[in-house]
C-alpha cells in the first residue's frame, strides 16, 4: 500500500527527470522535510517503512525507473539484519540494486548512507559494521558509487549512540537527527 501511495503521489504531477531520488526504509520515509532541506534540487522521497534492500530491487520498475534519477540516495539494511539476514546477503542485495540502476541509467550515481547504529538496534552493531565495511568496499570500486558513514555524527566521542537524536522508539530520528544528515549530505548531492 505504501508503494501504491508513492506512485499515486506522482500521477497528477509531471515526473521529475534527473532528480535526486531518496529510497529505502522508514528512515527515508520519515524524512518529511527532505525536499525543503535541499530546496535547490529536484528531490523525490520514495522511502517505505519496514522495507529491506531487496524490496527496493522488487519495486525498482515502479519507484526508480520512471524517474531516471541522476543520483539515488539509498538507506536501507537495518531491517534486513533485524530479520536475520547476514551482512553478506545485505551487501549482495545492494549490489543487485546497483546493477539494475546502472543497466537502465548507466551514468546515475548512487550514494549509500551507511547503516546507523541507533539505540534500538544497538545489539546489531557488529553486523551493521560488517555490512558497512562490505558495502563501502563495493562502492569504492566504481566512481558512480559512494558510501558515507554518518555514525561519527550520530554517536558520542566514546562511541555510544546519541539517544537525543531519536524519537521515543529510539530507532527513528527526530528533526535534530535529520539536520545532521542534511549537513553531511548537502555537499555530496551536487
Amino acid at each position: 500500500s505504501q508503494v501504491a501511495a508513492l506512485e499515486a503521489s506522482h500521477r497528477d504531477a509531471p515526473a521529475l527527470k534527473n532528480a535526486v531520488l531518496f529510497i529505502g526504509s522508514s528512515s527515508i520515509r520519515g524524512w518529511k522535510n527532505v525536499a525543503k532541506d535541499f530546496p535547490d534540487l529536484p528531490v523525490i522521497n520514495h522511502g517505505f517503512g519496514g522495507s529491506q534492500i531487496i524490496d527496493a530491487v522488487a519495486y525498482f520498475d515502479r519507484l526508480v525507473l520512471p524517474f531516471h534519477p541522476r543520483l539515488v540516495v539509498f538507506y536501507s539494511g537495518t531491517n534486513d539484519l533485524a530479520n536475520g539476514k547476514s551482512p553478506e546477503t545485505v551487501a549482495a542485495d545492494f549490489r543487485t540494486f546497483c546493477a539494475k540502476l546502472h543497466a537502465t541509467s548507466p551514468e546515475a550515481r548512487i550514494l549509500f548512507i551507511g547503516l546507523v547504529m541507533a539505540p534500538a538496534r544497538w545489539e546489531l552493531r557488529q553486523e551493521m559494521a560488517m555490512t558497512n565495511t562490505l558495502i563501502a568496499a563495493f562502492c569504492a570500486a566504481d566512481r558512480r558509487r559512494q558510501f558515507i558513514d554518518l555514525n561519527p555524527h550520530m554517536m558520542t566521542p566514546e562511541g555510544e549512540a546519541r539517544p537525543e537524536l531519536y524519537i521515543k522508539d529510539q530507532l527513528h530520528m527526530n528533526r535534530r537527527g535529520y539536520e545532521l544528515w542534511r549537513e553531511a549530505l548537502a555537499p555530496l548531492l551536487r
